[in-house]
């Protein structure tokens, strides 16, 4: 069994049937009392394990649901965590509490935090990473971006999540030639082009495409691609990169405080869970909402204990500027992934210079 963690409204003598209500919706989604089967309801139905009440008419409940009703398919774990109740309001997925059986099928990231730091024999410090942008440069263009800010010292390099395969920088192209600019420069860094795309196959193609020209890593939005697909890269065809989880497309599942999923939820233990190793979140200062608090139940999420699932880097971006670094440095520790975009651009005609000055605020 595993267990789901839900907040509610609800009034103290309604909450017992909503939350059976949720019971039956995620599990049968058909009338209980025309049940006949007592397989169905001893083994299917989910069951309530909790109900306690946080303040008034909101709740905090746990569920409970049997491994068999996921089978060994990602999206249906997914459905039945939050299928038909995410369309229902006032209901949020707070926390995951995933079983040993759960574990064994989704493996979670295959390098985590350490295993990042191995690749990049980068020990007790931040990680310190960028994207090449705007979308609308030649992959030309693009790579001797890529070419100064490997130079620079920067760890990780990826795509800006915008680019795809646009005619005027064609992703077979950028790729190759991003690629062999930073081995040009004989540094040791990740180049992380984007390979979202229409369909698993497609992803499939540029994810191999991509690590048979050297890249280092791999950007993907599980927001229009589906949380599986990290899970199909990192623990079915075993593509054997460190995968970042770009968020474009999923701030509306967090964006109420009363119905959705919780930023701990979705951009921890859900990012964690479907196998990706950095977890790209908007920072909060920056140009997008987030609060302190939500950054910090983001970084919980990819840093505590769930089982054997190895932890995540956290990789706060969105308006990340170099004079921002060492108070954030505080916030976050030595476990992180800092995005600077633009501001590496923006800081100095010399890109290497300001590379390196982003490199010496976090030593």
């Amino acid at each position: 069994m595993f267990s789901v963690c839900y907040i509610l409204k609800s009034t103290k003598d309604e909450i017992k049937k909503k939350v059976f209500e949720i019971c039956v919706e995620q599990t049968i989604e058909f009338p209980y009392h025309l049940v006949k089967k007592s397989f169905i309801k001893k083994n299917i139905v989910g069951k309530i394990k909790s109900i306690k009440q946080i303040s008034k008419n909101l709740f905090k409940v746990i569920i409970s649901y049997n491994e068999i009703t996921v089978g060994n398919d990602f999206t249906q774990f997914l459905n039945v965590l939050f299928g038909n109740t995410s369309l229902k309001p006032h209901i949020k997925l707070e926390k995951i509490f995933p079983s040993k059986n759960i574990i064994k099928k989704f493996k979670g990231p295959v390098f985590g935090i350490e295993g990042i730091r191995k690749i990049l024999k980068a020990y007790n410090r931040p990680i310190l990473a960028t994207a090449i942008k705007p979308m609308g440069l030649t992959p030309s263009e693009l790579a001797n971006l890529a070419y100064q800010f490997a130079l620079g010292g920067i760890d990780i390099i990826k795509d800006d999540h915008g680019l795809a395969n646009q005619s005027f920088s064609p992703f077979k192209q950028r790729v190759k030639k991003v690629c062999n600019a930073i081995k040009k420069t004989g540094k040791n860094c990740l180049y992380a082009p984007n390979i979202t795309a229409d369909t698993t196959d497609e992803i499939i193609k540029r994810a191999q495409y991509a690590k048979k020209c050297g890249a280092g890593a791999l950007v993907i939005s599980p927001g229009l691609t589906g949380l599986a697909a990290i899970n199909e890269l990192a623990n079915k065809i075993k593509i054997n990169l460190p995968i970042l989880f770009h968020p474009a497309f999923l701030g509306g599942w967090t964006a109420s405080k009363n119905t959705g999923i919780s930023h701990y939820a979705l951009y921890g233990q859900l990012a964690r869970l479907s196998g990706a190793d950095i977890v790209i979140f908007p920072n909060f200062g920056g140009r997008f909402s987030l609060t302190k608090q939500e950054c910090k139940e983001i970084e919980n999420g990819c840093k505590d204990k769930m089982l054997n699932i190895k932890p995540a880097f956290p990789a706060p971006a969105g308006g990340m500027t170099l004079d921002k670094i060492k108070e954030l440095k505080k916030f976050y520790g030595n476990d992180v992934v800092f995005l600077v975009g633009g501001a590496l651009v923006e800081e100095s005609p010399d890109i290497i210079k300001n590379c390196l000055k982003f490199k010496n605020l976090i030593i």
